[in-house]
């Protein structure tokens, strides 16, 4: 690697091959150093990629990768997404991105393996990239000049790997299944109103009440002188009286209503159909038994 001014490794997935450009990038390598290139799966990876409509990529998309332009947050990287001249659907960002991008490269032609010679790679070396980025890995390189020492440790340091260690190097092998998320949530189910209404019923109560009446006696007496002459003007009055019934009504309390609510619980029911991932070990040739730990 003496004479080589390219760093480059594969990484296993997207998310392995950021953390390496970012330390790259706080290592002080710039964007316009650093290419990255995978194939494009359909699956947003951070934020949402611009990408062009039909099979080709976007020609503003394109003109701003090649000047250099941050867009795009994928790998912190001016992301390119569509059919590169050579390659296929992939996304690129930085130095290839640039490179596939340009009509006018004599590499693009000859797909990622000559832009990986035109970079400086051995053809042998550059075929080996090729076929593993054709199987779904990242690639990503690295224009470090004296540097590419220090910048091959960075990518190798973050799981990237380089030709001839792959063989000696695990694989990882995520196995996924879903998860059940279960979230209650409160609902309205009904309303109940408690009001008061005023009816009326008719009530009859004897009562008893006093009065008073006239009452005559008449007695015969001796004749006796009387006291005065015949013809004299004599009057009685007595007054008479009688209890009178006066009603009145007044509000009184009978019972009193609590209102209120209480929680109750019962048992809900939910299926849900999930998926699960199995590993499955395809053998090919003689004595391909996998030892498995």
């Amino acid at each position: 690697m003496a004479d080589r001014t390219t760093a480059i490794a594969i990484f296993d997935d997207r998310a392995q091959a950021q953390r390496a450009i970012e330390e790259l990038k706080r290592a002080g390598f710039t964007e316009k150093e650093i290419g990255v290139t995978a194939r494009d799966t359909g699956e947003a990876d951070g934020d949402v990629v611009d990408r062009g409509k039909g099979t080709h990529a976007k020609e503003g998309a394109i003109a701003g990768v090649a000047a250099g332009a941050g867009v795009g947050a994928l790998w912190g990287l001016g992301i390119l997404a569509g059919v590169l001249p050579g390659i296929g659907t992939a996304i690129a960002g930085g130095t290839l991105a640039a490179i596939l991008s340009s009509a006018a490269a004599g590499a693009a032609a000859a797909g990622l393996a000559g832009t990986l010679i035109g970079l400086g790679i051995p053809e042998e070396e550059a075929k080996y990239y090729d076929r593993e980025f054709q199987a779904g890995r990242v690639l990503v390189t690295v224009g470090a000049g004296g540097r590419v020492q220090e910048a091959q440790e960075i990518l190798i340091g973050n799981g990237g790997y380089e030709m001839g260690s792959s063989s000696e190097r695990p694989r990882t092998l995520e196995v996924r299944e879903e998860e059940l998320q279960i979230h209650k949530r409160p609902v309205t189910t009904g309303e109940v109103e408690v009001r008061k209404e005023v009816r009326t019923e008719r009530r009859s109560v004897d009562v008893p009440v006093q009065k008073e009446e006239l009452v005559i006696e008449r007695h015969a007496v001796s004749r006796q002188p009387a006291s005065g002459p015949v013809g004299g003007n004599e009057t009685v009055r007595i007054p008479l009286s009688e209890e009178q019934v006066d009603v009145e009504k007044r509000p009184v309390v009978t019972e009193r209503v609590t209102v209120g609510k209480r929680t109750t619980e019962e048992d809900q029911r939910v299926e849900a159909t999930l998926a699960k991932e199995n590993v499955k070990v395809d053998k090919r040739g003689r004595d391909t038994r996998p030892n498995q730990r």
